[in-house]
C-alpha cells in the first residue's frame, strides 16, 4: 500500500521482502518517467521505495489508478543532486536522493539502489557509504550491447578513465560471476579489446592486461584473447574488457548508430509506394529488432565491485526503462550476486 516513510533505521528485513530503492526524482525529466516505472514493476511484482521529494512522489503516484494498492512506499529526501551539479556533492549532501537510496541499501532496508539521476554522483555514493567487494581495486559499469546470438556484456563503460591492467583482470572475474548467475552461462568467455586479435598488438595497458588474463585462464577466467571492435557486436566472447574511456565511447558509438541506422531505414520504406508496402509487410520483424537495440530493453547498468546493488541508467530513461532496471535489480538481488562475487574474491585471494 502507497504510505510516506521516513529514512527507517531499525532491523534488516528478510530477503524475500526487501524493496529496490528507486533514486525518484533523480535524471533528466524528473519523477514523472521513475514513477510510471516503478507503478509498472510493482505491478510485476517489485516491492518499490520512491525515494524523494515526498509531495512531488504522492501527487505523481495519484495519477496511476490502483496506485495505492501496490507494494509501493514513498520515503522522503528533500534534496536531488541535478545532471549539471558535481559527483562530490555526495559528500556534503547527506539528504539528497541518491544518498538516501545507498544508505537504505546499507542498513538492510533495501536490495538495491536504482538511479536514472546524475552518474558520477551515484557511483561516489555508492562507494563512500557501501564501500568495495575486499580484493577489488576499482568498481566498473557492467552493461549489454545487442550482438549476434543474443548480447555481449561489456565493462567498464564509464566509471574508470584511468586504469591499471590488474583492474581489467578482477573485472573478468566479476563479470564472469554475474553472467554466472544472473544469465546461467556456466563458463563466459573473456575478451580484451584492442586494435587486433594478435597477442602483441595493442596499447601498453593492453600488453599487460593480456599477459594477466592469460596467466589467470582457467582459474575463474575463461580468457578467449584480444577481440577487434567488430567482434564486440559478432557475439564473439561473452564478455569484452576495456577502460572506462573506451567503454564508454563504444557504448555511445553503438547507440547513436542505432538510431541513424533506424532513421535510415524508416526514410527508406516511405520512399515510395512499393517500399511503403514492403515495409507494412515487415513491420513485425522491425519492431523485434528495435527491441533488441533499445537501451530501455536492458533497464539500467550495474555498478560492479561495491558491496550493495547498485545500477545506474541513462538521464533520458523512459518509464520503460526504469520498469526493467527494476525487474533486473530484483532478479540480482535474488540471485545474492553481491554474496556471490565476494565469496569468489575470497576464494581467488584464498
Amino acid at each position: 500500500m502507497t504510505t510516506e516513510r521516513p529514512a527507517p533505521a531499525v532491523q534488516a528485513a528478510p530477503l524475500s521482502t526487501l524493496p529496490i530503492a528507486l533514486d525518484a526524482v533523480g535524471g533528466d525529466f524528473g519523477a514523472a518517467p521513475n514513477v510510471e516505472g516503478a507503478v509498472e514493476a510493482a505491478r510485476a511484482g517489485v516491492s518499490v521505495l520512491l525515494v524523494g521529494d515526498r509531495v512531488k512522489l504522492h501527487a505523481e503516484l495519484g495519477k496511476h489508478t490502483g496506485s495505492s494498492a501496490l507494494p509501493i512506499d514513498v520515503v522522503d529526501a528533500p534534496d536531488v543532486i541535478g545532471m549539471n551539479e558535481h559527483a562530490t556533492d555526495v559528500r556534503s549532501r547527506p539528504q539528497a536522493s541518491i544518498n538516501v537510496c545507498t544508505r537504505l541499501v546499507k542498513e538492510g532496508q533495501a536490495a538495491a539502489a536504482v538511479s536514472m539521476g546524475h552518474s558520477g554522483a551515484t557511483m561516489a555514493s555508492a562507494l563512500l557509504t557501501l564501500g568495495r567487494i575486499k580484493g577489488v581495486e576499482r568498481p566498473a559499469i557492467l552493461t549489454h550491447l545487442p550482438a549476434q546470438g543474443g548480447f555481449t556484456t561489456l565493462l567498464d563503460a564509464g566509471a574508470n578513465a584511468d586504469v591499471r591492467p590488474a583492474y581489467l583482470a578482477q573485472w573478468a572475474q566479476l563479470a564472469t560471476v554475474y553472467l554466472k548467475v544472473l544469465e546461467n552461462r556456466e563458463n563466459p568467455t573473456v575478451g580484451l579489446l584492442s586494435i587486433g586479435e594478435e597477442d602483441h598488438k595493442g596499447s601498453q595497458l593492453v600488453l599487460e592486461a593480456h599477459a594477466l588474463l592469460r596467466q589467470l585462464h582457467g582459474q575463474g577466467i575463461n580468457f578467449y584473447g584480444n577481440v577487434e571492435g567488430h567482434n564486440v557486436f559478432k557475439g564473439t566472447t561473452d564478455i569484452v574488457v576495456t577502460d572506462g574511456f573506451t567503454g564508454n565511447v563504444v557504448l555511445k558509438l553503438a547507440e547513436g548508430e542505432a538510431k541513424v541506422l533506424f532513421g535510415w531505414v524508416r526514410e527508406a520504406l516511405k520512399s515510395d509506394l512499393k517500399s511503403k508496402l514492403g515495409g507494412l509487410l515487415a513491420r513485425d520483424a522491425l519492431r523485434g529488432l528495435a527491441e533488441r537495440m533499445d537501451p530501455s530493453t536492458y533497464g539500467a547498468s550495474i555498478l560492479l565491485g561495491v558491496r550493495g546493488l547498485t545500477l545506474i541508467g541513462h538521464g533520458s530513461a523512459d518509464a520503460r526503462a526504469v520498469k526493467n532496471a527494476l525487474l533486473r535489480a530484483e532478479r540480482a538481488h535474488e540471485g545474492s550476486l553481491v554474496t556471490r562475487l565476494e565469496a569468489a574474491f575470497a576464494n581467488r585471494q584464498a
